[in-house]
C-alpha cells in the first residue's frame, strides 16, 4: 500500500491534458458484451483500477480483451462463455452493476454480486432491479448475489423515483435489445449518459432524448462492433482547476469540454479566478490571490456535481470569508471534513450542511482518504498547506484519477508516492 507525501505552498502552474472519463468508459466496456458482429474498440481510456477491474471481469466471462500502449481497448465478446460477476472482482466497484442490463438483454441470464465501492452513502440498486423486472426479468437476491433471467426483455414505461445515473445507463443498454419501445422518465442527464447513448446509437441502437428528462429507446435485433473515443473526464477537469485556484496558480487544461463544467467554472469565477475558454481548453489564473468563499449546493447534472463537493470544501477552507456547502446526493459525503480539521480547517457539520470559515493557512498533517473524491480533496488541501501532508489509503485515488501525482508534479507540485 502506498501513500502520498506533499510539501505544500507551491503554486500550480502550466498545462495539463485530462484523461478520458471513467464514468463513460465503464458502461461502454459493459455494453460491449451485447455486440453480435465485430469488435468494439474504446479509445481515450484512463489507466485506472476500476477500468482494470472491469476488464478482468469481462475476461473472466470469456470476453477476449486486448489493450495497446495508449490504453485503447479492443473487446471480442464472441468468446463469452459465462454470465457470472463474482464478489471478489466487484466488491470494490459499484459500477459492476452495469453488466446486469447488457447480460440480460443479450443472453437472458446474469448472476452479479451486489456491488461495493466508496462508503459515501446508500446507493440502492432496487431502482435498477424494479425497472428490469417491469421489462419482464425474473430476479432473485440471495447470498449477496443478484440472479436474473428472461426469455426476452420487453419495452416498458419506466419512471425512476429519483434520478440515478447508473440506473439510467443500465436501462439504456438493456432496452437497446428489448422488444418494442422503452420510455425512461426522470432520466439522468449527465454527459456520460449522453456519451453512452451516442456510443450505443453508433452500434445500431435507436435512442432519442439522451440529455433530457425523458429518453425513448426503440429496441433493435442486433448491435455491431465499432470504434469510439470516450469524452474527457469533467471531474478530473474540475479537480485540476481547483488545484490551481487553491494555490493561487495558473493552469490551462487541454482536451476539456468547458460546457460540462460550466457550474464549476461559475463558482471558481465567484472565488476570484480569471477564466477563459475555447472549444477544448480552459485557462484559469488566480494571479497569486487568496480565493473568496463560495456557497454550493449539490444536485444532479447540470447542477453542482457531488463529485466536486469535497474539492470545493478544500478551497473554501483557505478562502476569505464563510461559506455553506449543502450535500443533497449522498448522506455520508463529508468524511473528508474530519481529516481536513486535522490540518486546521474550521468546518462545522449540521446534518447535510457544512459551514466553512476560511483560514489564512492550513498546516500539513498525516491524513487518511476515506473515498475517491475525499482523497482528491486532501491532496488539494495538502498542496495549499504549510509544511508536509501525508495522505494514506490512496488506493481510492487510483480508482478515479489517472497518474494524478505525476500530472501535479509536472505542474510544479512537490508530491511523491512512497510505499508505506
Amino acid at each position: 500500500m502506498d501513500k502520498l507525501i506533499i510539501k505544500g505552498m507551491n503554486p500550480i502552474k502550466g498545462e495539463v491534458s485530462v484523461s478520458g472519463a471513467k464514468n463513460a468508459v465503464l458502461p461502454m466496456l459493459c455494453a460491449s458484451v451485447m455486440v453480435s458482429e465485430g469488435f468494439v474498440t474504446i479509445k481515450n481510456v484512463p489507466h485506472l483500477h476500476d477500468v482494470t477491474t472491469t476488464v478482468r471481469l469481462l475476461n473472466q466471462m470469456g470476453v477476449t480483451v486486448t489493450m495497446d500502449e495508449e490504453m485503447n481497448i479492443e473487446l471480442d465478446s464472441s468468446t463469452m462463455n459465462n454470465f457470472y460477476a463474482p464478489y471478489d472482482l466487484v466488491k470494490t466497484m459499484r459500477a459492476s452493476i452495469l453488466v446486469l442490463g447488457p447480460l440480460l438483454a443479450k443472453f437472458g441470464s446474469a448472476k452479479v454480486s451486489l456491488p461495493g465501492g466508496c462508503a459515501i452513502g446508500t446507493r440502492p440498486v432496487e431502482m435498477h432491479l424494479n425497472a428490469l423486472a417491469k421489462m419482464g426479468a425474473k430476479i432473485d437476491i440471495s447470498n449477496g448475489y443478484i440472479s436474473a433471467s428472461c426469455n426476452q426483455l420487453i419495452g416498458s414505461d419506466i419512471t425512476f423515483p429519483q434520478i440515478t445515473v447508473t440506473g439510467t445507463e443500465n436501462l439504456l443498454m438493456a432496452s437497446s435489445l428489448a422488444k418494442g419501445k422503452t420510455v425512461i422518465s426522470n432520466a439522468a442527464k449527465e454527459p456520460e449518459v449522453v456519451d453512452l447513448a451516442n456510443f450505443l446509437n453508433l452500434m445500431g441502437a435507436s435512442i432519442k432524448g439522451a440529455g433530457t428528462d425523458v429518453i425513448e429507446v426503440e429496441g433493435v435485433d442486433t448491435l455491431k462492433g465499432i470504434a469510439y473515443s470516450a469524452l474527457p473526464d469533467r471531474i478530473e477537469t474540475g479537480t485540476f482547476l481547483v488545484a490551481a485556484a487553491i494555490t493561487g496558480g495558473q493552469i490551462t487544461i487541454k482536451n476539456a469540454i468547458p460546457s460540462h463544467v460550466e457550474i464549476v467554472i461559475e463558482k471558481l469565477k465567484e472565488a476570484g479566478a480569471e477564466i477563459t475558454t475555447t472549444e477544448s481548453t480552459i485557462s484559469l489564473d488566480m494571479k497569486g490571490k487568496r480565493p473568496r468563499s463560495v456557497n454550493i449546493e449539490t444536485g444532479p447534472y447540470p447542477l453542482f456535481p457531488t463529485d466536486m463537493q469535497a474539492q470545493l470544501t478544500a478551497l473554501n477552507s483557505i478562502a476569505s470569508g464563510m461559506s455553506t456547502i449543502k450535500e443533497n446526493i449522498f448522506e455520508n459525503r463529508f468524511m473528508h471534513v474530519q481529516e481536513m480539521s486535522r490540518m486546521g480547517a474550521d468546518i462545522k457539520l449540521n446534518n447535510n450542511c457544512a459551514i466553512v470559515t476560511g483560514r489564512t493557512e492550513l498546516v500539513g498533517a498525516p491524513v487518511m482518504a476515506t473515498d475517491l473524491r475525499a482523497s482528491a480533496s486532501l491532496i488539494l488541501a495538502g498542496l495549499a498547506a504549510k509544511g508536509v501532508t501525508e495522505v494514506e489509503r490512496i488506493y481510492h485515488i487510483d480508482r478515479g484519477y489517472d497518474c494524478i501525482e505525476e500530472k501535479l508534479k509536472q505542474l510544479g507540485a512537490d508530491i511523491l508516492r512512497v510505499p508505506m
